[in-house]
């Protein structure tokens, strides 16, 4: 198996990832835009999406690392809307768009038009949240958008192999169809809850930081299979057990939580860059199959799907988010007038992704009769080109859209206060720690460095109360950005004299990485104080 083709996909949109971090063009555009472009340079490989490949190999770690960075908390204050959006939406969004593909698409059957319909419900997790932390949404619209984004692939999932057994003559009742979804859904939250806690109980008792991220590793994967092996959702195994994980991430020893979030922040990008690289890479094979079809007739018909379900979207997200308000008292109370623009980001976010094509890509070949799935080639189209359009119209006139409607951010001076006095609290009470401590002759210091413990915590008291006093009136800094700049430049100092003794041979390499790691620490702990941190 030649490797170099992975390989090369893996540098080349890692390249492209980072240049669009210089550009105003969010990356997951500028990606799915050099895909494009790249496959039809001579010498490019075929890069075909595999469902077998993308849903148990490349959806878990990417729905792991954006529920373990999710908020449980914020997630359940918003459940009545996440779960509209991420079960409601796209059971409507199946049956509606489905039913509109066979009005506006001449002789495609409704089963495969609901098949369509299936693929191109669900938002796309990656996607809102790139976009999310890009254009600056509104603490509470980004929570709705990725709890959604969480949970609907698994619906999603579902609703496809439902209708998908009706297209190639499986037979599946109605009743059939909706113990499937209750064996997905109920199934998939059981396995996660099963899983969750003796998970966290390995996660604190391992000792090592590398066994301990070699575990978070493979923990996506782990509760993903279990849960499809019993036939109910991966997806939702994989989010339920992130997100206790994330909740309680506290628990776990701060060098695993240190090498964690440095671990699955290059996995992320890494899957992230190449996920949407691949999205542009389809299109030479979508068109291929594309058999008796003209490509003129198909990119109208493409239009009039992406129009559909850009309306579908808005159909759904404006009754659904003030029904409830208008119908009970105790939700309105709770919280409060709704601006009209907060559904029209929502229904405007509604940008479809790597699971849509995946999805696609595993529709069979043949029917159960043995004849060919009806209109198969046109249902891949469709569905690229509808992850194309709502990653290239949305996606662009988001931030456009966000800045024009004067969206309130977020309140970074509000947040800064809130943390200093969250901090000025803590600082107290390790305080008087110390103070009943060093009360106990067991636990008795030499004056300094009694004297250092409380310089290092009246450090981290002081750091963020700095961030909201007055600049420096000469360079423009904060109090805690000269205190950063001047330590990494005494660091830089001492790290430039090991060096030079280790070139004299007056220490050796071993000693010279020992030395190295220490000032790393440090430079790691001044930047963490004076960040807040």
């Amino acid at each position: 198996m030649d490797a170099l083709p992975l390989v090369a996909l893996i540098a080349v949109s890692a390249v492209v990832a980072g240049a669009a971090r210089r550009t105003p063009v969010p990356a997951p555009l500028l990606l799915v835009a050099a895909g494009l472009l790249a496959s039809y340079l001579p010498g490019v490989p075929s890069y075909t999406l595999d469902a077998h490949i993308v849903l148990p190999l490349l959806l878990p770690p990417l729905l792991y690392t954006a529920a373990v960075d999710s908020s449980y908390l914020d997630l359940r204050a918003n459940l009545r809307p996440v779960a509209l959006l991420s079960v409601g939406y796209v059971l409507f969004a199946t049956i509606a768009v489905g039913w509109l593909a066979y009005l506006l698409v001449p002789d495609l059957p409704l089963t495969a038009a609901l098949v369509l319909g299936a693929v191109i419900a669900p938002p796309d997790a990656v996607t809102a949240a790139a976009v999310a932390r890009r254009v600056g949404l509104p603490a509470r619209l980004t929570t709705i958008l990725q709890g959604e984004s969480l949970v609907n692939d698994a619906t999603a999932i579902t609703a496809f192999k439902v209708v998908l057994a009706a297209a190639v003559g499986e037979g599946m009742s109605w009743g059939e169809g909706i113990g499937e979804f209750l064996l997905a859904s109920v199934g998939g939250v059981a396995v996660g809850l099963l899983l969750m806690v003796p998970l966290h109980w390995l996660r604190t008792h391992l000792k090592e930081a590398l066994l301990q991220n070699t575990l978070s590793l493979l923990i996506p994967f782990v509760a993903y299979a279990a849960a499809e092996r019993v036939h109910a959702s991966g997806v939702l195994a994989v989010v339920i057990v992130a997100l206790y994980l994330g909740h309680r991430s506290w628990q776990v020893d701060f060098a695993t939580r240190l090498q964690e979030a440095a671990v699955w922040k290059m996995v992320a990008f890494v899957l992230e860059s190449a996920v949407f690289a691949l999205i542009g890479l389809q299109l030479p094979f979508v068109l291929r199959e594309l058999g008796a079809y003209s490509v003129t007739e198909a990119l109208q018909y493409a239009v009039l799907v992406f129009v559909a379900v850009v309306v579908v979207r808005f159909v759904w997200v404006y009754p659904a988010s003030y029904l409830p308000l208008w119908l009970s008292r105790r939700i309105r109370e709770r919280e409060g007038p709704l601006p009209w623009t907060s559904p029209l980001i929502i229904g405007w976010a509604g940008m479809r992704g790597v699971v849509s094509l995946a999805i696609a890509f595993s529709i069979p070949l043949l029917t159960h009769e043995g004849e060919d799935f009806p209109a198969r080639s046109l249902v891949l189209f469709l569905t690229f080109t509808t992850v194309i359009g709502t990653l290239v119209v949305q996606g662009l006139s988001l931030p456009l859209l966000v800045r024009v409607l004067k969206l309130p951010g977020r309140d970074v001076r509000a947040e800064t206060l809130a943390e200093a006095q969250a901090q000025s609290e803590a600082s107290a009470a390790a305080d008087e720690r110390l103070d009943g401590l060093l009360a106990d002759p067991v636990n008795a210091l030499p004056d300094p460095l009694t004297q250092r413990l409380r310089a290092v915590m009246e450090r981290r008291r002081n750091a963020v109360w700095e961030r909201l006093g007055a600049a420096n009136p000469v360079t423009g800094e904060s109090a805690d950005d000269t205190y950063r700049r001047l330590a990494r430049e005494m660091i830089a100092a001492e790290r430039e004299v090991f060096v030079r003794l280790r070139d004299e041979r007056r220490i050796d390499d071993e000693m010279l990485r020992a030395l190295l790691r220490r000032l790393d620490l440090e430079e790691a702990a001044a930047y963490r104080e004076s960040d807040g941190g």
